[in-house]
């Protein structure tokens, strides 16, 4: 109910003073009730009345500020009274009738701050819950990128056993060469050069793939910090989610957060944490790629080193074997030749041997002497000597002549038949050597199963072995 001034009367029997100090009390008291009245909250503005100024005219001095006060008081309580009644009639009971606002808070504060305080636990806890959601599906996406990535390292390391064993056979194949026969077939050839290369080429791609699986082992202990660093925030975050119902709607995928604050539910080391997390997964995910090209690429190489090595043995083989085919029949037609000529040598002696005559003069014939009495008598008369002793002799000296170089010639022969023959079974030993390191590469060969859509890549060797023809 509003406290309003009671109108006074217009008579006046007592002194002026005593009046009018009782008239500044009345008005210094209703100006501190509407003070008290404008200064709580929720409250509404009441037209307010001056009726102590309508009823009399109090005696004013000069010098006093509280009746000038209150003058003004009252003019504005006139104004607002004249214009409330013209805009809205009110009576004095409805003025009176209304409710009041109790300055004091109500009996249900306890209850109001502790359903105030659950509230903001609750919003806090559902935020916690967003956050650790997120740090929960970036654990389980980095965990997730190092199965893939364990993957990837298991590839690599079987392709790295595969290049080591490659290499093993390399050593293999060039010391089996090694043991051919003679020193012709010992000398470098064209296998033997490419056998270097594939050397060269394994040895880098060695190179390439260990320091490959270095970095994938790296990038395997960045990402295993990385989950657990993940999964000790979010335990440490879930550390005010104990009465908090799973089925609430916070715990699915929120907006991400953004503000930080240490006090918050998403505090710096979240934020650090999770952009760590994410940078470690993009560069898992980019080292994955790089990997898979890597394997593909030294697949390619290493297939074709080792299909120019294994078809310039092939070639050597086929080469070996048609000196080899043509060295038997060369040697087989010098023995035909070697014999032949034994006979000629044998023909040529024997006569020879004839020519030169008997070796006791008791073994000449009659008709052979050259004392006989046909050759006394044609000798008596000068320049008649008979020309059969000069024949003789003639005779002699080329039979000995061709005597002498048939042997020759059967010796040389006979020597480059032992040669055909040597390089014949030197041939026959290099190729056999050459195949039995063909059969030992294509036996021993790492025949683990790499998966198919590594080998099915496009990538072809970028360093192409020379052709040896």
């Amino acid at each position: 109910m509003q406290v309003q001034s009671v109108p006074l009367g217009s008579i006046t029997i007592g002194a002026q003073s005593w009046r009018d100090g009782t008239v500044r009390n009345i008005q210094r008291a209703e100006r501190l009730v509407r003070q008290t009245r404008a200064g709580r909250s929720g409250t509404y503005s009441r037209p307010r009345s001056c009726s102590a100024g309508r009823g009399f005219t109090p005696a004013r001095t000069a010098g006093t500020t509280e009746d000038k006060e209150g003058e003004e008081e009252c003019a504005e309580s006139r104004d607002c009274i004249c214009k409330d009644k013209t805009s809205r009639p009110q009576t004095t009971e409805g003025l009176v009738s209304q409710t009041p606002v109790a300055p004091f808070p109500p009996t249900s504060l306890r209850e109001r701050c502790a359903g105030a305080s659950v509230a903001v636990a609750g919003e806090y806890m559902r935020r916690v819950r967003e956050v650790e959601g997120q740090l929960r599906r970036l654990a389980g996406r980095v965990t997730q990128e190092g199965i893939k990535l364990q993957r990837e390292r298991g590839h690599l390391e079987k392709m790295l056993h595969s290049i080591r064993t490659d290499l093993n056979i390399n050593s293999r194949s060039s010391e089996g060469r090694t043991r051919r026969p003679s020193t012709a077939e010992t000398e470098r050839d064209g296998a033997d050069y490419l056998l270097s290369c594939e050397r060269r080429e394994l040895t880098e791609l060695k190179q390439d793939l260990e320091g490959a699986l270095r970095n994938t082992l790296i990038q395997l202990q960045a990402l295993g910090q990385s989950s657990k660093q993940l999964r000790d925030c979010a335990s440490e975050r879930a550390r005010v989610l104990e009465l908090l119902p799973h089925s609430g709607s916070a715990g699915g995928h929120g907006t991400a957060q953004t503000k930080t604050d240490p006090v918050s539910p998403f505090t710096p080391e979240c934020k650090q944490i999770l952009e760590s997390s994410t940078l470690a997964v993009n560069q898992s995910q980019l080292l994955r790629e790089n990997i898979r090209q890597i394997l593909t690429s030294a697949i390619a190489r290493q297939k074709t080193a080792r299909r120019a090595v294994n078809d310039s043995l092939v070639k050597k083989i086929a080469e070996t074997i048609d000196l080899q085919q043509n060295l038997t029949l060369m040697s087989a037609a010098t023995r035909q030749a070697m014999f032949r000529k034994q006979r000629e040598v044998n023909c040529i002696r024997h006569s020879h041997d004839r020519a030169q005559g008997p070796e006791y003069s008791g073994d000449i014939l009659a008709r052979e002497k050259l004392n006989r009495p046909l050759v006394q008598v044609y000798q008596r008369h000068p320049g008649t000597q008979l020309p059969e002793a000069a024949l003789l002799i003639q005779g002699s000296a080329l039979l000995r002549r061709c005597l002498m170089s048939s042997e020759d010639e059967l010796v040389r022969l006979q020597h480059t038949c032992l040669q055909l023959m040597d390089d014949l079974l030197g041939k026959r030993a290099a190729a056999q050597v050459d195949a039995g390191v063909i059969r030992m590469r294509r036996q021993q060969v790492d025949r683990r199963a790499l998966p198919s859509f590594l080998q099915q890549g496009p990538c072809r060797s970028q360093l192409p072995l020379p052709c040896v023809d």
